[in-house]
């Protein structure tokens, strides 16, 4: 039997969008006899120290990630409404190991001017943007 393992979930670290509690889905994750979950929250990593210390705790291996948002225009500007063709699509990025932890962190910590992803979103009306209004 093969097993699964979550490799796109939020918590509620994913503002507006998650209501799961890290302790509690790591005891369900072992539970259920997965050997690994994956935490992929939208567009930040603030919940990864707390989510890698309950997986240890529960035994199962932790996966830290997230849903980025790459839009066409680089200055996401909240005056343009409709956004005047600045589409954008979910990338989902997984950090296999500690440089990828450290990478997945720099591409998080980009200044406005340079980032591409939704960094400048968090600062620039990701929720607005993201969420259709």
């Amino acid at each position: 039997m093969s097993q699964f393992v979550h490799l796109h979930l939020h918590t509620d670290y994913s503002l507006l969008d998650g209501a799961c509690d890290v302790e509690k889905l790591c005891q369900r994750v072992k539970e259920m006899g997965m050997p690994a979950v994956a935490m992929t929250d939208h567009g930040n990593i603030f919940g990864a120290v707390h989510f890698v210390n309950a997986a240890n705790h529960a035994g199962v291996k932790p996966i830290v990630g997230c849903e980025l948002y790459i839009c066409k225009r680089d200055d996401h500007n909240i005056e343009r409404t409709p956004p005047d063709g600045d589409t954008y699509n979910h990338l989902l990025v997984l950090a296999q190991n500690e440089e990828g932890y450290r990478n997945l962190m720099k591409s998080r910590q980009k200044p406005p001017s340079t980032a591409s992803t939704t960094s400048l979103g968090l600062v620039r009306s990701f929720w607005r943007s993201i969420r259709g209004g």
